[in-house]
């Protein structure tokens, strides 16, 4: 795996939500969507541990996961692109202003 602890997690995130969906929907498999999460989410937690620890990353670990969760439902109210762009940017949000925002300084 690359080094990607100079990469700012907001953007990881976005791509982690937005790639795994991507990535499931063009292929039809879902795991692979969600290993592509996954992926985005371990590499984001090392940063975040770093800078807060456990429960800074437990907890951005559960917003993004939430965010996943609640896209599924959202999506039925406002569109599957909307849903999904709208829980990157809220997830993205909450990683920079507890995380990026604070390692940059």
């Amino acid at each position: 795996m690359p080094d990607l602890t100079s990469v700012p997690t907001a953007p990881l995130l976005a791509g982690g939500l937005v790639g795994g969906f991507t990535l499931a929907q063009r292929t039809g498999v879902r795991p692979l969507g969600g290993a592509a999460m996954l992926a985005a989410n371990a590499a984001a937690a090392r940063q975040w541990y770093a800078v807060g620890g456990a429960p800074l990353a437990a907890g951005l670990s559960a917003a993004y996961w939430s965010a996943m969760g609640v896209s599924h439902p959202l999506a039925r109210r406002v569109g599957t692109w909307p849903s999904v762009l709208g829980v990157a940017a809220a997830a993205s949000g909450a990683a920079w202003l507890l995380s990026d925002r604070r390692r940059a300084r």
